[in-house]
């Protein structure tokens, strides 16, 4: 098991590292043409909210509430030597695909027709503003354009993260992992190409939103017909696999989509406050979603199917080894990218998208956001392993309270720190609030002895610490201060920060090998105490 899910593990991970250097790319596209103000701070806005609700409807709860069910059908008819056409699975996939299509389409026409409601619930401050005629007014009537263009994609990727919770349970996981780089290229293209042709460059960025949903919906389908799972939709509301997916999915949309919930709340205090703070908040958040997608995502993708298919099989000593396996990979990971992007975060943003409108304050203004939401970074990795853990098991009541309690924790420690902090402050709320919901999901599994970290994980998870922190040493004794990388050419720059990088990731294999570990301490233990 442990060198399938390896394998898998690297093909999602190598997909989502292409999709997020093409997303890098697109965010320095995008910061060289409206860089961090009014128009970013509304283009951000606009797209953030389809995606907010395609985090619920799609890649979020849905897929969690989905895939066990999927994977419970496909593993019966599997046991009963059915084929694909004799079994129940195509037909929950024609049921499934039918009853949420009509949901989106209703979801997605709301909100295309109603998107000034929007504006006003999430965009309050830029609201208030409008109605007084004051200084962001602007910002909303542009916000309610602009989401009537980005709303249909919630549309096209429900669709597409449905199909690949089904090739994924099917195995095939590089195809749903690869979809997110059309996104990329059609924003890229659409900011190079189609931004001249408009006043105002968001409504560009708008339309690559839309075309990249239509994109990444169009080229799963022949995947689709090739897995022989190309059904047609129908609506099955009461049909008895769609009414278990329905119970699991209604607590589920809180669960798993709580990180993205305090992100939209930051999105709502931010309108208030100075403007840029959306934008600093968001290109903070891309380059924290670049190890956490490459390494958290990408192992939590595995893992779901994995997990769900070993509680089917009633294998708990294997259900809890695979947990410690993603936990491992995911810390192994996920330490040396904390402390690389603590040392290095001010050269790096300044490397990527200091040109255009995107000025050396705002480089200032982006690091300390990253720098709060940093703290969070194992904490939003762990919540990727563990909460697969409830919904393969089918329970997402659990998972529900411990996001609710989470959830009003943010909103505790937003009004706390914003007054004070401004933006960094919801930065740091929101890596808080991440932390308490790991540790949570993690004392929900142990007490109910479905897991429990061993001493011998937790002594290896104490020397990637270790590790990590001799690595953050030497790359700060590599790094010059931020003046004199300012200073530095472009060519010299990007010299400078490859040595840091490269003679921090050795310093960093050379520290853990040093202290003991081993290709083996990866394999799926069952045994392990």
């Amino acid at each position: 098991m442990s060198k399938k899910l390896i394998k898998s593990g690297l093909i999602v991970s190598f997909m989502t590292l292409v999709s997020r250097v093409l997303g890098l790319v697109r965010d320095v596209v995008i910061a060289n043409i409206i860089g961090a103000g009014l128009a970013s701070d509304v283009f951000f806005f606009a797209n953030k909210i389809p995606n907010f609700l395609r985090r619920l409807f799609a890649e979020g709860a849905f897929a969690q509430a989905f895939v066990p069910v999927l994977s419970e059908y496909h593993s019966k008819d599997e046991a009963d030597g059915l084929s694909l056409k004799e079994g129940e699975t195509r037909k929950l996939i024609a049921q499934v695909s039918g009853t949420l299509g009509v949901i989106i389409t209703i979801v997605t026409l709301i909100g295309m027709i109603a998107s000034p409601l929007f504006v006003i619930l999430f965009g309050f401050g830029w609201f208030v503003d409008w109605l007084n005629d004051g200084p962001k007014a602007q910002q909303f009537e542009l916000a309610a354009s602009l989401l009537k263009i980005t709303f249909p994609y919630l549309w096209f990727v429900s669709f597409t993260a449905l199909a690949g919770a089904i090739l994924n349970t099917f195995g095939r996981f590089a195809v749903s992992s690869f979809t997110p780089v059309l996104l990329n290229v059609c924003i890229i293209g659409c900011a190079i190409y189609l931004s001249p042709l408009f006043d105002n460059p968001a409504f560009a960025l708008a339309w690559g939103v839309f075309l990249g949903g239509l994109a990444q919906f169009l080229f799963q389908i022949p995947f689709l017909i090739k897995a022989g799972v190309f059904v047609k939709p129908q609506w099955a509301w009461h049909a008895k696999g769609v009414k278990k997916i329905r119970k699991l999915i209604v607590p589920a949309l809180f669960g798993v989509s709580v990180t993205q919930i305090n992100l939209l709340l930051d999105t709502l205090i931010a309108s208030i406050l100075v403007t840029g703070s959306i934008s600093w908040l968001y290109y903070a958040d891309r380059l924290l979603e670049f190890p956490l997608g490459l390494f958290g995502i990408g192992i939590a993708t595995v893992i779901l199917p994995s997990l769900a298919k070993l509680h089917t099989k009633q294998d708990k000593e294997e259900f809890s080894g695979t947990i410690t396996w993603g936990l491992k990979i995911v810390s192994l990971f996920g330490w040396p990218a904390l402390a690389g992007l603590m040392v290095l975060a001010q050269p790096i943003i300044m490397i990527l998208f200091m040109r255009g409108e995107f000025s050396q304050e705002t480089v200032l203004q982006v690091s300390y956001a990253l720098f709060a939401y940093l703290s969070g970074l194992i904490s939003f990795m762990f919540i990727k392993i563990l909460a697969p853990a409830y919904y393969a098991r089918q329970d997402t009541k659990t998972p529900v309270k411990i996001g609710i309690k989470a959830m009003a924790a943010n909103m505790v420690f937003n009004l706390m720190l914003a007054p004070f902090f401004g933006y960094v402050g919801l930065a740091i709320a929101t890596a808080m609030s991440a932390t308490l919901n790991a540790l949570m999901l993690y004392h929900g599994l142990k007490s109910n002895n479905i897991f429990v970290l061993s001493k011998a994980t937790w002594w290896f998870f104490a020397r990637l610490i270790f590790s990590a922190g001799i690595m953050a040493v030497v790359v700060f004794t590599l790094s010059p201060p931020f003046n004199v990388w300012l200073a530095m050419g472009t060519t010299l720059q990007i010299q400078q920060l490859l040595i840091c990088i490269t003679l921090g990731i050795l310093s960093y294999f050379i520290s853990i090998a040093a202290l003991g570990i081993r290709v083996k301490d990866f394999k799926v233990k069952v045994t392990e105490k």
